[in-house]
Parts: structure tokens; C-alpha cells; sequence
């Protein structure tokens, strides 16, 4: 296991945890190796990042009550949403060169620091414009802690136990967004808008708090300068290829087209600059984590399954509150159990990856996923609840089939000092593959809708009938994740052979 390391007196670095470096060596990693239980510092970060992603979904049940509030349009209040996303396609490229720089615990703080802050603005925010930057400033703060979270459980969780440990970010990945407008539905039952943002910053704070006087540091840092023209084309490019995409099927075809054009090429100069950095050692975005196979299909797979997985997202509430006149509450509690499935058979499939590897879990997901889109592709107006709650608990359980260990697989083939640039990469594409499933399946939702009401439908069967096209689509590109899944190896062999040791 890489030997963690501080830069500066132990007692600077950590007045609340005492003990030196050999302590921690002495009786941290080895408890993780020897017990098999989950280091204290992936808790810790598991709880930090739960409560931070529970807000990416955490404000669509409230847009109704904005549109109110601030006299605002659907398109307008729909930006609540798109700018968290769009943030976090923008910042999480400059996360690999950040966690490099930083301690753990700088990193941990900065994330905090940055997300409670935003909470703030938005709790109170006097006009929309303030609310979205409070928006931007959460956002800017998950964004960190996702890569941060993946990166210390790859250094301090050993080869053979880590799919178990992934199991546990399974939970705040899945459960947290699954929450999101079940919890958001509860609150707004209460009051206004703004108690969403109440009730989340005092835990938020809470967290931060015990979290920062509990977190070690892990690893080395490692001084670098930085490339501000990468900084500026990471941003630019991966932010604007997001909004095109969240543009489409909302404006007419030329703008998205030129601005997802405009994303695209930025991007693309982006990576050819990384390329040239690299040769100096000093890109912000590491792209040589490309070199390794089994990481790059582990992230074909992850971006065709993040795709499929957001649309789901997307259309079932609107179908479930549009056509069959759920509460917001109610369709929250609809979609829940889903989630929750995910989040707690997380653990137990990471436990079967470390007995039995990555196949046997793996493909049989993959095959399911597909199949259970097919079947929530023949949902109509009158599908019993029951039936649809269960197909989709079966969809998230096969997506929990598929997460723990490609995460697992595609991380452990990377060398420790890549890391950190793995996952950032890999967080980027779960926003741009949600990014690009949501306007794809938006696409051809309205368009098969709209050849319905002209052909005499009535609005939900047009509905309905767009839903079952899209989901279909959906189904499709669960093939590629299928594909994928056939080309992955049961384990990968450290790449350090003193990583866990």
C-alpha cells in the first residue's frame, strides 16, 4: 500500500488524531488487511459524499414551486438542475491535478467548505440567478469529492478487499440520487423551496466538521504547476458540450448542433494539449490512463450504462407524474425502492467480486439491464404499480451488478500514480454519458410524441408511446455495455506490486 504522507509536522497537519506515521501504518492499513473492515477514512468520505450527491437530484421536485416563486418558465426553472450538472462536467478534469497537490485532509475541507457555502446561497438566495450560483458552488464542491473518495479507497484498500469497499461508494452513488426527490418531496410537504437547502446544510456541516478532525491523510503530494490554458479548454469544452446536449430538443436544432460542435472541438484540443504536457509531466488530465485496456473498457461500459441509467431516471418520474398524476412525493417513494436495492446489495455484490471476479456479475447484469429496459419499454397507461416498481428494483440490481466491479476492475488497472487522473476521467464521462442519454432519448421521446398527436392520439398515449421508443433506445445501447462486458478479464493484477502491501 502506498505509505501515506504529510507534509509538514503531524501535529500541524492533525491536532485531533495524534500519532505518528508509523502508528497510522501500524494500525490503519493493517486492520483494513486483516479484518477485512472498511478503513475509517472511506467511511468518512462515503458519508461526505452521500450527503453531496443527494443534491444533484434533490431539486426536481421543487420546480413547480420555482417557476411560482420567481415568475419563471419550464426551460428557465429546468436550469436548477443543468447547472449542477454542467459544473461538474466543468471542474471534475481539474480534480486529478488538484488531488495530486493537496494533503487528503486539504482536499476533504476545500470540498466541504465549498459545498456548504453554496447550500448557503441558495438557502437564501433573493433572486434565480443567485440561486443557480449557489447551484455552480455546490456543484463545485461534489465535484471534488467523488475522484477524492475513489482515489483513497485505491490507495489504502487492498487488492482483495476492494470489492467490498467499492460496494459501500455503490450505496452513496445509487441511494443518494434515488433519494433525492423522495426527500425533496418530503420537505416540500412542509414549507417553501428553501428548507431543502435548510435541512441539508447543518448535516452538510455536521459532516464537514467530524469528518475533517477524523480524516488522515493519504498518499504523497506532489507539487506541479498548472496549465491555465487547460484549465480554460477543460472548462469551455466539457461545459459546453454538456449545455448543447442539455439544449436539445428545447431550442431549434442549429444552436445545440454549434455549441455541442463548439464542445467537441475544445474538448478535442484539450486532449491534444494533455498529450503535449504530458511529455513535460504536468497535465492536468492524465490521458495515458487511456494506455491501459482494462481501463478503457471499463469506461465504454460505465459511459453506455450511465447513458441507459440516466434515461431511466428521466423518464420515469416524468411519466409517472405527468400520466398517472403521482404527487411528487408519491413518485419519489415509487422510484425509491430502486435505489435503495442498488445501494444495499452493493456491498454484498463487491463482496462476490473479491471471491469470484468480475464475470460471473458483470455479464449476468449487463444482460439484465437490457432486459429490464425491453420491459419498462412496454409500460402504458395503466401498468400496475406494482409491476413497475419491481422491474425497476430489477434494473437497478442488475446496474448494481455492474458498478461495483467495473469500478473495482478499471481503477485496479492503473498504476497509484494515476489514480486520481482515473477517476476524474471517469467522473467527466458519467456527465457527459448522462448528458448525452438524457438529450438522446429526449430527442427521440418528442419526436415519436410528436407523430402521435398527429396521428389523433391523445396527449399521455403520445407520451407513453415516446417513453416506450426512448426506452427501447435505451435498451440498445445496454447492448454495448453487454459487448463490453464480454471484454473484460475476471481481475487485474496490481500495476504496483506493493500496492496493499
Amino acid at each position: 500500500m502506498t505509505a501515506p504522507h504529510e507534509t509538514g509536522p503531524v501535529e500541524e497537519l492533525d491536532p485531533v488524531v495524534p500519532g505518528e506515521l508509523a502508528a497510522f501504518e501500524e494500525e490503519f492499513a493493517p486492520e483494513a488487511e486483516a479484518t477485512g473492515r472498511t478503513p475509517l477514512v472511506v467511511k468518512l468520505l462515503v458519508a461526505a459524499t452521500f450527503v453531496v450527491i443527494l443534491n444533484e437530484t434533490i431539486t426536481i421536485n421543487a420546480i413547480p414551486r420555482l417557476k411560482e416563486h420567481f415568475g419563471i418558465t419550464d426551460s428557465s426553472a429546468q436550469w436548477v438542475t443543468t447547472i449542477f450538472m454542467l459544473t461538474m462536467a466543468a471542474v471534475i478534469p481539474l480534480t486529478g491535478w488538484f488531488l495530486q497537490r493537496v494533503s487528503t485532509r486539504t482536499a476533504y475541507a476545500a470540498a466541504m467548505i465549498t459545498f456548504c457555502t453554496g447550500t448557503l446561497v441558495a438557502a437564501v438566495a433573493p433572486a434565480f440567478g443567485v440561486l443557480l450560483v449557489g447551484r455552480m458552488i455546490q456543484a463545485s464542491g461534489t465535484a471534488v469529492m467523488m475522484p477524492l473518495l475513489m482515489t483513497t479507497l485505491m490507495t489504502v484498500v487492498p487488492p482483495h478487499d476492494r470489492g467490498r469497499v467499492m460496494g459501500n461508494v455503490t450505496l452513496a452513488m445509487s441511494v443518494a440520487p434515488a433519494l433525492g426527490p423522495a426527500v425533496s418531496g418530503l420537505v416540500l410537504q412542509l414549507g417553501s423551496w428553501r428548507l431543502i437547502f435548510a435541512v441539508v446544510l447543518p448535516i452538510a456541516m455536521l459532516v464537514g466538521y467530524f469528518g475533517f478532525r477524523l480524516v488522515e491523510n493519504v498518499g504523497e503530494t506532489k507539487v506541479t504547476s498548472v496549465s491555465w490554458v487547460s484549465v480554460v479548454l477543460a472548462a469551455s469544452g466539457f461545459g459546453g458540450l454538456v449545455y448543447g446536449l442539455s439544449k436539445i430538443g428545447h431550442a431549434a436544432w442549429q444552436e445545440p448542433t454549434l455549441i455541442i460542435g463548439a464542445g467537441v472541438l475544445l474538448v478535442a484540443v484539450f486532449a491534444a494539449n494533455q498529450i503535449r504536457l504530458q511529455r513535460s509531466g504536468t497535465p492536468l488530465l492524465d490521458l495515458r490512463t487511456l494506455t491501459h485496456s482494462t481501463y478503457r473498457t471499463s469506461l465504454v461500459l460505465m459511459a453506455a450504462a450511465f447513458m441507459g441509467f440516466f434515461g431511466s431516471m428521466l423518464l420515469l418520474p416524468l411519466y409517472l407524474q405527468g400520466v398517472r398524476g403521482l404527487s411528487p412525493l408519491e413518485c419519489g417513494l415509487v422510484v425509491m425502492p430502486g435505489g435503495l436495492a442498488m445501494g444495499l446489495l452493493g456491498p454484498q455484490v463487491g463482496k462476490l467480486y473479491d471471491r469470484f471476479g468480475s464475470r460471473p456479475l458483470v455479464i449476468p447484469g449487463s444482460i439484465g439491464m437490457v432486459a429490464m429496459l425491453v420491459g419498462l419499454s412496454q409500460v402504458t397507461t395503466t401498468t400496475p404499480y406494482a409491476l413497475i416498481v419491481l422491474m425497476h428494483v430489477l434494473l437497478m440490481t442488475s446496474l448494481a451488478a455492474i458498478f461495483t466491479p467495473v469500478f473495482s476492475l478499471g481503477l485496479g488497472d492503473l498504476p497509484p500514480e494515476l489514480y486520481s487522473h482515473g477517476s476524474s476521467l471517469l467522473g467527466t464521462l458519467q456527465q457527459v454519458a448522462g448528458a448525452v442519454g438524457t438529450a438522446l432519448l429526449v430527442v427521440i421521446e418528442t419526436n415519436r410524441s410528436a407523430g402521435l398527436l398527429e396521428s389523433g392520439s391523445s396527449i399521455d398515449e403520445a407520451f407513453v408511446g415516446g417513453m416506450q421508443w426512448a426506452l427501447l433506445a435505451s435498451a440498445g445501447i445496454g447492448l454495448i455495455v453487454v459487448a463490453m462486458a464480454l471484454l473484460l478479464p475476471a481481475r487485474v493484477e496490481p500495476a504496483d506490486p506493493h500496492v496493499g502491501h
